[in-house]
């Protein structure tokens, strides 16, 4: 009776053992997602600098603030076009 109990015992150690190895492991969340990082929010992309629609989608699609800070465009070579119409405003 004695070595009944304590394989009963091992076992229930084995058990409480492997239970909590399982759930440590499927437990907690995961930090592969990476936050994204933030873009600045004055500097203009390179997309917008491919022709002067482009760049005019650009600055239309940007909304309109008082306290947002203003665009870089130290060093740009604002885009510029011989062909295209000018664009409404």
């Amino acid at each position: 009776m004695r070595h009944t109990c304590a394989r009963l015992g091992w076992t229930a150690t084995a058990a409480a053992v492997a239970s909590a190895l399982l759930l440590s492991a499927c437990g907690g969340g995961s930090s592969d997602q990476a936050s994204a990082p933030t873009e600045d929010p004055t500097h203009v992309p390179a997309s917008a600098l491919a022709s002067s629609s482009a760049f005019a989608h650009y600055v239309g699609t940007l909304a309109a603030s008082d306290t947002a800070q203003p665009l870089d465009l130290t060093g740009l070579a604002l885009p510029t076009s011989e062909t295209e119409a000018p664009a409404a405003l």
